[in-house]
């Protein structure tokens, strides 16, 4: 079988394909620090605009299995309006943890009590789904500082 070398025009188009391919790489393969960012930003907006039940869904499985959350914690939540969340830049603790410190201010719905508290995060990166989880659980905000 007679082999017939490549064209000009045919190894411009596959560098043309490979560049290509090799560009889109890193919009493909988000890095750790991005998706924390957009991780931190989408569950800060859930937290404000009260969603605690899409906010369990940023809570690492475990956790949730080992601190279900009650109807009197579901309750509880229902009974507060979040006002303010002002968080602080992640620390990290290694290149799969970072802690986050957040002072969080809700008001009672039934009295009006305005009150704030701090809420200190550990979020982890799971190698295996490429997501970054809260391992510390949802606000506490029965605590009083």
């Amino acid at each position: 079988m007679n082999a017939r070398p490549c064209s000009h025009r045919c190894l411009s188009v596959l560098l043309i394909a490979v560049l290509s391919l090799l560009l889109s790489v890193p919009v493909m393969a988000k890095s750790r620090e991005k998706i924390l960012t957009e991780t931190l930003r989408t569950y800060a907006a859930t937290i404000r605009w009260g969603s605690i039940e899409q906010a369990e869904s940023f809570v690492d499985p475990e956790y949730r299995a080992a601190h279900p959350l009650t109807q009197l914690d579901l309750d509880r939540y229902k009974q507060v309006r979040f006002t303010n969340y002002n968080d602080s830049a992640p620390a990290p603790v290694n290149d799969n943890e970072v802690n986050q410190t957040v002072e969080i201010g809700i008001v009672n719905i039934h009295t009006q009590e305005a009150r704030s508290f701090i809420d200190r995060q550990v979020w982890k990166y799971n190698r295996k789904t490429k997501v970054w989880l809260l391992t510390s659980g949802l606000p506490d905000i029965t605590h009083k500082d």
